[in-house]
């Protein structure tokens, strides 16, 4: 019995070492650009290189907001962001709670078709929908970087398989007491999904944050870039000055290190809780 009791303390003690062996890895990145983006021109280069700055240089981030419009690259990108996730939530919740709960003719196998465009790869539908894009006059515009998002096929289905743990016995005990679908799902579904629902929102949110590839594709002038592509146009113009550039990716990275930090609670819980029924 002791044996067995110190083989259980041996692995548990074993694992909280190696998690944080793993946690210090993915932190010192981070720690080293905050230190960078603080330093001036000469500590930067400096041989040893040292983690903490002599002086803090501040102006470093003034520097970054005067040599690009950053401000603007950010209202693009919050705009573009909070549209997608807002839409993208929405209809999952919908169609999710459509494929969970309502039964008709072939709904499994439209579930199927939903599921089978998640296997298409991004490249292979860029070119088309970038012709459709142009044609509709929308190159350059908040139309071309977000209604090509508006719904997505993981966020239904990971909704979807959460939608199935919650017992059938509520919906059941609910319409006896007359309550429709739609007050089902928003009064009694939806408070119940909070987990799930904060989880998709911050896989949506952080996914378009960050998003570079399709906005360089239909955007043109620097009104219309998102902290992506301005962060490479920063860099272009600054050059080879680390310390600016740390200063300009800090600013990028921070809202998202700022909502994870508020739903990173809500967002365990979801992952924790939604299984692979059904």
């Amino acid at each position: 019995m002791s044996t067995l009791k110190s083989r259980r303390r041996f692995t548990k003690w074993g694992s909280y070492i190696l998690l944080s062996m793993v946690a210090v890895i993915m932190a010192v990145p981070f720690l080293w650009m905050i230190s960078t983006s603080l330093k001036g021109s000469q500590e930067v280069y400096r041989v040893p290189p040292t983690l903490f700055p002599s002086e803090l240089h501040w102006e470093n981030f003034t520097h970054v907001l005067d040599t690009v419009p950053f401000g603007r690259f950010y209202l693009n990108t919050i705009i573009v962001t909070t549209i997608i996730t807002v839409s993208q939530v929405v209809t999952a919740i919908l169609a999710a709670y459509v494929f969970a709960r309502i039964p008709f003719p072939g709904r499994d196998t439209i579930f199927y078709l939903y599921l089978a465009t998640l296997i298409v790869p991004t490249q292979v539908t860029m070119l088309p929908l970038f012709l459709l894009i142009s044609r509709l006059g929308w190159i350059d515009t908040y139309q071309a970087l977000t209604v090509p998002f508006l719904a997505n096929a993981f966020a239904i289905f990971f909704l979807r398989q959460f939608f199935l743990t919650i017992p059938i016995e509520l919906e059941d005990a609910a319409k006896l007491d007359g309550c429709g679908r739609m007050r089902f799902l928003i009064q009694i579904m939806l408070p119940l999904s909070r987990p799930a629902l904060a989880t998709i929102t911050l896989f949506i949110f952080l996914g378009y944050w960050d998003d570079y590839l399709w906005p360089l594709v239909v955007t043109n002038s620097t009104d219309m870039r998102t902290l992506a592509i301005g962060l490479r146009f920063f860099i272009d113009e600054s050059g080879a000055q680390f310390h600016f550039m740390m200063a300009a990716a800090l600013m990028a990275v921070t809202p998202i290190i700022v909502v994870f930090f508020f739903a990173q609670r809500q967002f365990i819980e979801g992952i924790a809780l939604t299984g692979t029924k059904g």
